[in-house]
């Protein structure tokens, strides 16, 4: 069954908004990236992302940006987004999974 490991979201304060996160959800920080900040409550990664500029695909939207599902097998679900119409926004981009106490970014 697939689980949803990571969520994403865009703000334009990464430091505050990380900040009220683990303080009123007692979330722990677990990495820190070029453009975010990730937490965690030992199950879920939160990335918290810093919006990109205006020029860039998606410009300064704030909110969820994304959330990741672990499979078991990803060319399963690849032909089973393909069959209900699913497309690719991207390249995948294949990963080693690691505990949640390293996440990874690929921004």
């Amino acid at each position: 069954m697939a689980r949803i490991k990571h969520i994403a979201i865009r703000t334009t304060d990464p430091e505050k908004t990380s900040a009220f996160y683990q303080e009123v959800f007692g979330l722990k920080k677990v990495g820190l990236g070029l453009n975010g900040i990730f937490l965690s409550d030992g199950y879920i990664n939160l990335a918290i992302l810093k919006c990109r500029p205006e020029r860039e695909r998606g410009g300064s939207k704030i909110g969820i940006e994304h959330f990741g599902f672990q499979v078991e097998d990803v060319e399963g679900i690849l032909a089973k987004l393909s069959q209900h119409g699913g497309t690719s926004l991207g390249n995948r981009v294949d990963v080693t999974p690691t505990d949640v106490s390293s996440p990874q970014s690929y921004y």
